[in-house]
């Protein structure tokens, strides 16, 4: 779905811009400066540079490296590059916000901002594809969940039974 990688089997349809949060750092030049590489992940993400220098302004304040924005990657945190990265791909709404494990890095007040965008997002229409291990998050942010098992879909329906199941699966292993 993010078109990251060639499925090798099955299909998918996705209709619309999809953002891909991925592995915090994915899509980065660590040598480059947090300005240079929000125009190379902006044009991954199919825009073009004029509309990346309009963006840049409120992606660099979302993130909030406005002291930090020139310098070169390799000297931020990784909560740092989680919020660079985040901030990018939802400067705009996508039609399509997969998130996979992506918000596990960096402060809590950080997190909370995400989150916030991401349910405004949910909220005028975004689809989101939220992986996590996170069974309170789960909870929190989706309508429906899917619990996956060494690839294979073992339950899909309200996140609260997904979590219930998944939960009573693993007490059940030990």
């Amino acid at each position: 779905m993010a078109r990251v990688l060639r499925p090798v089997g099955g299909r998918v349809w996705v209709k619309g811009r999809v953002a891909p949060l991925l592995a915090m750092g994915a899509g980065f030049h660590m040598e480059l400066s947090g300005r240079e590489n929000v125009f190379l992940n902006g044009t991954m993400l199919g825009y073009s540079e004029k509309h990346m220098r309009e963006r840049l302004p409120s992606i660099v304040a979302f993130a909030e490296l406005e002291d930090f924005i020139d310098a070169p990657m390799r000297t931020y945190s990784s909560g740092m590059v989680a919020r660079l990265g985040f901030a990018v791909a939802t400067d705009q709404m996508p039609d399509v916000l997969i998130v996979d494990e992506a918000l596990s890095v960096g402060d809590s007040a950080f997190q909370i901002k995400s989150m916030n965008r991401i349910r405004e997002f949910q909220k005028n229409g975004a689809t989101t594809l939220y992986v996590s291990h996170g069974m309170g998050e789960i909870e929190r942010t989706c309508d429906r969940a899917a619990w996956l098992d060494h690839g294979q879909l073992r339950f899909v329906g309200t996140p609260t039974d997904a979590v219930d199941l998944y939960l009573n699966r693993k007490k059940a292993d030990t």
